[in-house]
């Protein structure tokens, strides 16, 4: 009887085994085939990414779907793969990216039963209390994490004003001379109310902002850009990858000064691209952005 429990034990802790490697296989090669697959992107976009209307190396796409907007850039980033991956994975570097953005109020990382969250506040492009501001949870995962490619997710169920199903992807890949090609993927569902509520921004005060990709020339011969739900993601996905390329700018920087020097960074970029981007002047964005940045530090 000894003899059979010890040998069923040794086929079941042999199979064990081969499921584990069988899973390290797979898992391995999904990561071999999502630097392949991005490397090959970066070779198909080859020409975009030396001559278009951001005068930087960067491609941005945006798909309407009737219940789904996605926005995705493709960038050339001047930061080495180690840079980017040291910078980005981990939950609270995550939070000091979203408070760049213009509408995020707050942002917090905590661990708990369903993993790792990051609570973020989104409101409006002036001060608020955050009690009369909505947030999203963010579960934060990493994809993957290897020497020469990073993936990471973060995932939430439910948004603000009709939203759902948010879906941020950073995809990294190490290039040649110290650079990093970076994909970034920003996309969420909407329902009838949130559609309504969309349509309702768009007629006032949304009315004539526009994103980036053209669809024409204008009366006076400059480019016309897309507007509605497209020029809204459009703006969004932008405003987040250049708060992912300024926080990255200075990671190596007095962490006394990162904050204002990233701050910084973030108002001159969006500036480069005044018709989509412009919303604030420099100074209210520092006093706003550096209050909200102590409470972030200092509210839990």
């Amino acid at each position: 009887m000894y003899r059979r429990f010890g040998s069923n034990l040794l086929n079941f802790l042999r199979c064990v085994l081969l499921i584990c490697a069988a899973g390290v296989a797979c898992a391995s090669s999904a990561g071999v085939d999502s630097v392949v697959t991005l490397r090959a992107k970066y070779a198909s976009l080859d020409e975009a990414l030396r001559q278009n209307q951001f005068k930087r190396p960067l491609v941005l796409d945006s798909v309407e779907t009737p219940n789904r907007l996605q926005g995705d850039i493709y960038a050339v980033i001047e930061h080495p793969f180690g840079v980017v991956s040291a910078g980005l994975d981990h939950p609270d570097h995550w939070c000091d990216v979203m408070i760049l953005h213009v509408n995020t109020k707050y942002c917090h990382a905590t661990v708990g039963p369903s993993g790792t969250v990051l609570k973020v506040y989104v409101g409006k492009k002036t001060p608020e209390e955050l009690t009369f501001v909505p947030h999203i949870e963010f579960i934060y995962s990493v994809a993957a994490a290897t020497p020469n490619y990073l993936e990471i997710l973060l995932q939430a169920q439910d948004g603000p004003m009709g939203t759902s199903d948010y879906r941020i992807q950073l995809q990294a890949v190490a290039l040649a001379n110290d650079k990093s090609f970076l994909h970034l993927t920003y996309s969420y569902a909407t329902n009838f109310a949130g559609q309504l509520a969309m349509q309702t921004y768009l007629a006032t005060l949304g009315r004539g902002k526009v994103g980036f990709t053209v669809t024409g020339k204008g009366a006076n011969g400059e480019p016309a850009y897309i507007g509605g739900v497209r020029g809204v993601v459009e703006r969004n996905t932008m405003r987040y990858y250049l708060a992912i390329d300024s926080f990255l700018q200075f990671t190596n920087a007095a962490p006394t000064a990162q904050l204002e020097k990233r701050l910084q960074a973030w108002f001159t970029a969006i500036e480069r691209y005044p018709r989509q981007l412009h919303d604030l002047d420099q100074g209210a964005y520092l006093e706003m952005k550096r209050a909200e940045y102590l409470r972030q530090q200092t509210v839990q």
